[in-house]
C-alpha cells in the first residue's frame, strides 16, 4: 500500500466513511423532500465521482481522512435520492421492481471489479484510473437526468421525530445494518482474505464471485419473493450467509471459500432491497424520509463492517475475523421475524 498501513490503522482510516455519511444523512433528507429526487441525485453523483478522484490524488493520511470523507458524504446524498427515485417508480408498476434496481448497483459492482483489475494488470496508476472511473460517471450522470422522475417531492413525513423509535423502522434498520455488516466487510476484505489466506495470486476472485452472485440474487429477488414471501426470503437469505461463512472459515481452501462467498452474496442480495422497499410504506415518515433513516442503519453497517474486521483481524487473524459475518447473518431470523410481528399487529 502507499501509506503502509496495518489491518487496524487501514480500519481507522475507513472509519471515516460512516462518520461522513451520518454527517449526511439530515442533508441528504432535507435535499430530497425540498428539491426532489433528481436533483440532489445528479449532483450528489457528481462531487462523489470529484471525491473519487481526491482519493487518487490524496499524498498523506490527512488529505486522504478528507477525502473519504467527503466521499461518504456524497454517496450518501446520492443513495438517497436513487432509492427515492425507485420507490416512486415502483408504485408505477404492480410486479416488484425493487430488486433489480439494486442488481444493477451491484452489476455495477462486477464491472468495477473487472475494470480494477484490468487496470492492476497494465500497471495503470491509480490517478488515471480514478480520473477514468470519474470521466465515465460524470458523462452517465448528464445523458440519465433527463429520464429521471420529477415532481416526486412528499408533501408531509419529511421530517425526523425524535423521541421514542419507532418499531416499524426501528426493526427495519437493524435487519439492514446487520446484513450491511456482511456486505461492507465483504466488499473490503473478501479480496485480502484470497490474498493473506487463501495465498491467491489473483486475489480479486474474492471479491468477484461475491458481487456476482449478489447481483444475480437482486435481478431474482423480486420472483423469489412473490413465491416464498418476505418473511422466508430474510430466513433465507440469514441461511446463506450462515453456510457461506461457516464453508469459507471452517475449508479454508480455493474452491470452498468461491462456494462459500458466492453464498454470502446471494444471502446479503435481497436483504437491504426489502428493507427499503417495506420503508417506503412507512405511516410516519414520507419514502424518502423513511429510507433515508433505513439507509443510515444500513451505510453505517456497510462502513463499520471493514474497520470492525480490520480491527478483529490485527487482534487474532482475518480468519478468524470473519466469524462476525455469521453472527450478523443468523440474528438477521429473529430481528426480521419481530418486525413482522409488528407490522401484523399494526394491521390488526
Amino acid at each position: 500500500m502507499a501509506f503502509a498501513l496495518n489491518d487496524a490503522e487501514l480500519g481507522s482510516i475507513l472509519l471515516a466513511m460512516p462518520i461522513g455519511s451520518l454527517l449526511g444523512l439530515p442533508i441528504s433528507g432535507w435535499l430530497v423532500s425540498k428539491y426532489n429526487s433528481r436533483v440532489p441525485l445528479a449532483i450528489g453523483f457528481a462531487l462523489n465521482t470529484l471525491a473519487l478522484c481526491l482519493i487518487g490524488f490524496a499524498h498523506n493520511v490527512v488529505t486522504l481522512v478528507i477525502a473519504v470523507l467527503l466521499f461518504s458524504f456524497t454517496t450518501r446524498i446520492y443513495n438517497i435520492s436513487a432509492n427515492t427515485q425507485a420507490i416512486s417508480l415502483q408504485k408505477l408498476y404492480e410486479h416488484k421492481v425493487m430488486g433489480s434496481f439494486h442488481g444493477f448497483w451491484s452489476t455495477g459492482g462486477i464491472f468495477g471489479i473487472l475494470f480494477s483489475t484490468l487496470m492492476l494488470n497494465l500497471s495503470i496508476s491509480i490517478q488515471t484510473h480514478f480520473v477514468m472511473v470519474g470521466i465515465i460517471a460524470l458523462i452517465i450522470t448528464l445523458v440519465s437526468f433527463q429520464f429521471l422522475l420529477r415532481n416526486d417531492r412528499a408533501e408531509k413525513g419529511n421530517k425526523i421525530i425524535f423521541g421514542k423509535p419507532d418499531p416499524y423502522i426501528f426493526y427495519l434498520g437493524v435487519v439492514a445494518l446487520l446484513s450491511a455488516i456482511c456486505e461492507g466487510g465483504m466488499f473490503d476484505w473478501s479480496g485480502i482474505y484470497f490474498q493473506q489466506v487463501l495465498h491467491v495470486e489473483i486475489f480479486t476472485y474474492g471479491y468477484l464471485i461475491f458481487m456476482t452472485f449478489m447481483a444475480t440474487s437482486r435481478f431474482l429477488s423480486d420472483k423469489i419473493i412473490s413465491v416464498i414471501g418476505m418473511p422466508s426470503t430474510y430466513i433465507m437469505s440469514a441461511l446463506c450467509i450462515v453456510v457461506g461463512i461457516a464453508l469459507a472459515i471452517i475449508f479454508p481452501a480455493f474452491w470452498t471459500a468461491m462456494i462459500g462467498f458466492s453464498l454470502v452474496g446471494f444471502g446479503t442480495a435481497a436483504v437491504v432491497p426489502m428493507s427499503y422497499a417495506l420503508a417506503g410504506a412507512s405511516r410516519k415518515y414520507s419514502p424518502g424520509m423513511a429510507i433515508s433513516i433505513i439507509a443510515t442503519y444500513s451505510i453505517t453497517g456497510m462502513l463499520l463492517g471493514p474497520p470492525l474486521i480490520g480491527y478483529l483481524a490485527h487482534a487474532f487473524n482475518l480468519r478468524i475475523s470473519f466469524i462476525i459475518f455469521g453472527l450478523c447473518g443468523l440474528m438477521l431470523i429473529p430481528i426480521s421475524r419481530m418486525f413482522f410481528a409488528h407490522r401484523k399487529s399494526l394491521e390488526g
